[in-house]
């Protein structure tokens, strides 16, 4: 137990960009976990995508000592999207450092994972970054975290992550304020599953908080909810690459690796006990508390450009599933596409980093839909049917009874000085103003209630744009509510094309019906008879382009002559044109998909 008063196992939570990564590696440097000469900038973004993106997208545990003292620190994302990542870390720790960039203050995700980690009854440590800067408002950001947290302006701690100013004191109040773990080394062995990743010989490595018991290599291990034994084939700690040890015990953050190698039966939020536990105990060992399962909001159509890369992108998404557990798949076919997935997100950047990896890590090149959000329809009968891309959307509209679409609390934090052009950005989205509050000064939270579509596509790139990157945006799902939305589409030649039907609302079946065929026209190639191009919604055209068929002259061999012969042949060619106008077939090549969807 003396070795466990020890440890101290922490997060750093903030909005995205506030200085996280930094943090971390003036901790790293400080306790000497990583020599100098190896330092480099974000040491814990281990993923290129990370390093290329300059945000953290999982969560890296790493171990570090500082006297006699082991700090289990685990880095966390700031965006929205990957909220589920920073809860999941939230429950294998005691305390969390608040951090706030003192340039920008308090903003729309500092505020959402401040009530993540209250939830969790974590001991929260206020500290303000970016101290070192010109433009630092400290005194203005002090009263706003006071005013946050109800504590005093003395209470919040200022340092600069990137200077090292103030930085033993951080490290010292993370001792000081932080209380070691609870957990006893004599009880039944448990512990709790907060990441994992699949590693070819070792099977899948099971990322663990150790709540109560100790374990070693060799130990035959069981895997409660996913019903599997094996045994641990190692175990360690992160530093923050794997490092083996001979056990880990109650209160330590490490890694097992299973020697499981179906990746479905290791589960985020399962607990791992030893098999003579779980068989000798008079009453079996109680499961930890798990996660509560996200649940992905926004879908799209993933499939690869290649047919033959079906079989690789199945295992690509099952591995990327093991570490991204907010990750939902399931098959799904198109004539013009082949075989491809249906996958849920929990945002739309979400759903660009997946599709990102599976280049990167995997080598796929992708045809990726356009992302919608869940709508659910109600027929006649009162059955309620999810309608996850428009491919599930009814025939018949007179079996509808009521659509309903997910409808969110969007939470936008910006300075005064951006106020008016970011109120007329949330005026022209589809939703309603709830309330405004003043959390300083110069600092307003404008809350609205949106329907989710509104938010998915293009909202966070226009509100930083507009606000030089000083507004923020958060959002939670409120309730489906009742929509008026309609499906949209198009044929080419007369063949419905389903890849490129969507659903929008009626007030703007027109507009989407122009720009769809309009952007038709433009990206796919024409062929050797015209190309009708519509746009269809309930069985009536509302838009309508048409691409020339492709020249050819004909007459050009003939020299001279009686103008018969070139009358003939350019009647030929009229009558071949017709021919081929009713029978033939037009091939969308993969990349007009990709350039319809990304534009």
């Amino acid at each position: 137990m003396d070795e466990q008063n020890n440890f101290r196992n922490f997060v750093i939570i903030s909005h995205i960009d506030h200085g996280k990564s930094t943090l971390s590696d003036r901790f790293l440097e400080l306790t000497g976990t990583i020599p100098k000469e190896k330092m480099k900038p974000q040491f814990l973004d281990l993923m290129p995508l990370e390093r290329e993106k300059g945000i953290t997208i999982k969560m890296q545990p790493v171990r570090m000592k500082y006297g006699k003292y082991i700090l289990n620190l685990i880095d966390t994302p700031g965006h929205v999207d990957f909220s589920y990542e920073v809860s999941r870390s939230l429950a294998a720790v005691e305390g969390a450092i608040l951090l706030v960039d003192a340039v920008k203050g308090i903003q729309a995700q500092t505020i959402s994972n401040l009530e993540l980690a209250k939830k969790q009854n974590l001991v929260i440590i206020p500290v303000i970054n970016k101290i070192d800067l010109p433009q630092a408002k400290i005194e203005e950001t002090k009263q706003e975290i006071a005013t946050l947290l109800n504590v005093s302006p003395n209470e919040v701690l200022t340092v600069s992550a990137k200077t090292g100013i103030n930085m033993e004191e951080l490290l010292e109040a993370v001792i000081k304020k932080i209380p070691p773990p609870k957990g006893n080394n004599q009880d039944n062995f448990r512990a709790l599953i907060f990441d994992s990743k699949y590693d070819s010989y070792k099977g899948v490595i099971a990322f663990c908080r150790i709540v109560d018991g100790e374990i070693e290599t060799g130990d035959k291990i069981y895997l409660i909810q996913g019903q599997a034994s094996s045994e641990a084939k190692e175990v360690g700690y992160f530093v923050p690459n794997l490092l083996v040890q001979k056990k880990l015990i109650a209160g330590e953050i490490g890694y097992i690796a299973t020697g499981i190698k179906e990746i479905g039966k290791v589960r985020v939020g399962d607990t791992i006990t030893k098999i003579s536990n779980f068989k000798l105990s008079t009453s079996k060992v109680e499961p930890l508390p798990g996660y509560k399962e996200p649940q992905p909001m926004v879908f799209a159509s993933i499939y690869p450009e290649s047919p033959d890369d079906y079989d690789l992108l199945k295992e690509a998404l099952s591995k990327l599933k093991l570490s991204d557990a907010a990750l939902v798949f399931e098959q799904e076919s198109r004539d013009s596409l082949g075989r491809g997935y249906r996958c849920g997100f929990l945002g739309s950047l979400h759903g660009e980093i997946v599709s990102e990896r599976l280049y990167q890590e995997f080598g796929l090149n992708l045809v990726i839909s356009t992302p919608s959000a869940v709508c659910k329809i109600i027929d006649k009968k009162g059955r309620e049917i999810s309608i996850y891309s428009p491919s599930d959307f009814p025939v018949f509209a007179e079996y509808i009874k009521e659509i309903k679409e997910p409808w969110v609390r969007l939470e936008v934090t910006t300075p005064q000085s951006f106020l008016g052009r970011v109120l007329e950005l949330l005026e022209s989205l589809e939703g309603k103003n709830i309330e405004t509050n003043y959390i300083s000064q110069d600092k307003v939270v404008l809350i609205y209630e949106v329907p989710l579509r509104e938010i998915i596509k293009g909202f966070y790139d226009n509100l930083k744009s507009l606000s030089q990157g000083f507004a923020s945006a958060n959002y939670k799902f409120l309730e489906y509510r009742i929509a008026d939305l309609v499906k949209l589409e198009v044929l080419i030649a007369g063949k419905k094309e389903e890849a490129f039907s969507k659903i929008v609302p009626k007030t703007q079946i027109l507009k989407e019906g122009r720009q769809i065929v309009e952007k038709l026209k433009r990206f796919l190639p024409s062929q050797l008879f015209s190309v009708p191009l519509q746009a269809v919604c309930q069985g009536k055209v509302i838009a309508r382009e048409t691409i020339r068929a492709r020249g050819k002259d004909v007459i050009a061999p003939l020299y001279g002559g009686d103008y018969t012969r070139k009358k003939k042949l350019l009647e030929k060619q009229k009558k071949g044109k017709k021919e081929l106008k009713e029978k033939g077939q037009v091939q969308i090549p993969s990349r007009v998909f990709l350039e319809i969807f990304k534009s």
